[in-house]
């Protein structure tokens, strides 16, 4: 199977499984999830941290995280864009 057919097979069965059911719960567990990593992070990193500054460091971090996902996006379509292919 070419990378091409993989990647349309894995968006067919997410629209599959999208018009079963409803995404915002799933959408809340991962992002309460990848919040729970960052606080771990930040506690194995620091510990002993006041529960505030703890919460507030692991917040930036989330927030670092996402940045850097949007700044590779973003690098990703310059290149595409670049090399002529469509999104």
């Amino acid at each position: 199977m070419t990378p091409e057919q993989r990647s349309q097979r894995a968006r067919l069965a997410a629209l599959a499984r999208w018009s079963r059911e409803d995404p915002k719960p799933s959408g809340l567990r991962a992002n309460a999830g990848l919040r729970a990593k960052f606080t771990r992070e930040v506690e194995a990193e620091y510990p002993g941290l006041p529960p505030a500054e703890l919460a507030r460091r692991a917040e930036v971090r989330f927030r670092e995280h996402m940045v850097r996902l949007a700044l590779a996006s973003s690098k990703a379509r310059g290149a595409r864009k670049a090399n002529g292919e469509s999104p």
